[in-house]
Formats: C-alpha cells, structure tokens, sequence
C-alpha cells in the first residue's frame, strides 16, 4: 500500500470518529448541554444492548477469543504496574496517575475504530477487549479508589450483565425472536455516536492547570501501550487482525470514565480530567501512527 493510499484510508477509518468528537465539542461550547442523563441511558441501555447483540451473535466462539482477552488484560495490567513507579518518581499521587494509565477509551474510541479499520466482523473482538478494560474498571480501579468497593456485586452492572447474558445465548445456542434481535441491535446502534459526541461535549472542559503532567502522561501512555502490546503479542503468538487490534488496543488513550470515577471518590478530579482530556487529544497523532503501523 503505497503513502498516499495508507493516508487516505487513515483518513476515511478516522474523520467519522473525530468529526462526531468535533460536533460534540462545538456543540458544547455554544450550549453547555447537560449530558449526565444521556450518559446514563448509554451506560444503562445503550452500550449493554451493544455488547448483548455482539456477544449473542451466531459467529461468536468464547474460545477463539481468549488469546486476545488474555492480551489485553497483560497490556493494561503492564500498563498500571509500569505506572505506579513513575507516579512515585514525580511526587504524583498513583490512586491520580495509575487508573488513567491502565484503563483506556476502549469504548469511545475503540470500538467504533475497530469498526472503522476491520469492518463489522471485528467488532466482537473488540467487544471482548472492552469487557477486560471495562470489568478491570468497576472492579480492581472501583477497589482501588475506595477500599470498602464489593467486588461480588460486579454483575449488576449493565454492561457486564449484558456481556454474561450475551455470552450465555451464544454458548447454550438460545434462539432469540428475530424482531427482538433487531430491536437490541438498533439499541445498540444509538451507543457509540453518543459515546464520540459525550466525548466532544467533555472536552469543552479540558484544562491546562496540570499541563505537565497531562501531557507527560498523554505521550507515556500510547507510547508504553504499543510498545507493551507488541512485546505481549509476540508473548501469547497472536497473528493477524487479533494482533493488530491489540495493537491499537495498547495505543488508546485513557477512558473518560476516569474522570468520573475521580470526581465520584474525590481523586484530585482536576488533575485527572487534564490527564484524561489532553490524553484524548494527542490520539489524533498517536492513533494515526498506530493504524499506519498495522495496516
């Protein structure tokens, strides 16, 4: 594929992703919508009915995806434990630095870049990968910002509820009415425009009052996510597209959902939507590196 080509398709997989962050960000800061109630459908309704019609379609195998699990539970646990020396090094609080490190935007960005590059047949794989970052996320990162967090209550959070029901239909082969299936799938379409243009919307927050370490961690991060997910794909012998998505898996910035976890346990919250915010920003420089690598 020769330079010109590999841009432009670098630019068809990302403008539909930036351009939805872009609406929702000049949209925000004309009208300062208030997003809490839709971010609440989408982590209640939305994104499980995403995640219910992925992972209870016919196509998909429970063990065929365990390798790319295992990976991209080694990328973010590598990740968080590379983290937490550094936060020690430069005086930064780790419960600050660590869950931005570890637990990146698998759901705004990754699953419709995955969507985007592979095509609709890649979108359980990276279901799979959002279901490690996002059960990591409500159980060890909840424990660690709070103590008193029990992890036994996990499944009564939408998302992994939808995930062990769709797991269940797809390994006991339960016949669903068609008509219903349709209608989790359209319930699902809502989720990931919302998730990009929620992101937008939250940008308009972003400050520069933790520049240093918001752009020292926007760099580490990506650059430490590849180069752990290369050395963890040659590790496990991953091949082909499971390769390239951890790949781009370990170049994601952090998840918004930090933030929100910060704010909810008082974790210097300004200092973490800088991290998280100006993170998410330099994706437009290490995302396209990334892509360019693997395709």
């Amino acid at each position: 594929m020769d330079e010109q080509s590999l841009s432009f398709r670098l630019l068809v997989i990302l403008f539909p992703i930036f351009g939805i962050v872009a609406a929702g960000y000049f949209y925000g800061r004309k009208h300062k919508p208030e997003m809490a109630v839709a971010n609440r459908l989408n982590m209640d309704i939305f994104i499980p009915a995403l995640v219910f019609a992925a992972m209870a379609g016919k196509s998909f195998d429970l063990a065929a995806y365990a390798p790319l699990a295992l990976g991209g539970f080694l990328v973010l646990a590598t990740c968080g434990l590379l983290a937490w020396p550094i936060a020690r090094l430069f005086g930064i609080e780790p419960k600050t630095l660590v869950p931005p490190m570890l637990f990146n935007n698998s759901g705004n960005i990754g699953l419709p870049l995955a969507v985007l590059a592979w095509g609709e047949a890649a979108l359980p794989a990276a279901v799979i990968l959002f279901m490690v970052e996002n059960t990591l996320h409500f159980s060890f990162g909840a424990r660690l910002l709070d103590p008193t967090t029990r992890i036994l209550t996990l499944w009564r959070i939408p998302v992994v509820f939808a995930a062990i029901a769709g797991l269940a239909v797809a390994l006991i082969k339960i016949p669903i009415w068609t008509p219903l299936v349709i209608a989790i799938k359209m319930l699902g379409d809502v989720s990931v425009p919302l998730l990009l243009f929620s992101l937008g919307v939250r940008m308009t927050d972003v400050s520069f009052s933790e520049w240093k370490v918001a752009v020292g961690s926007a760099v580490l991060r990506p650059v430490a996510g590849m180069l752990i997910a290369a050395g963890v794909i040659q590790l496990i012998g991953l091949q082909g597209r499971d390769a390239a998505m951890l790949f781009v898996f370990g170049a994601l910035p952090p998840a918004v959902l930090n933030f929100l976890f910060a704010e909810r346990y008082k974790q210097e919250p300004q200092r973490v939507a800088s991290i998280v915010l100006i993170g998410n920003l330099a994706a437009l420089l290490f995302l396209p590196l990334a892509l360019a690598y693997v395709l």
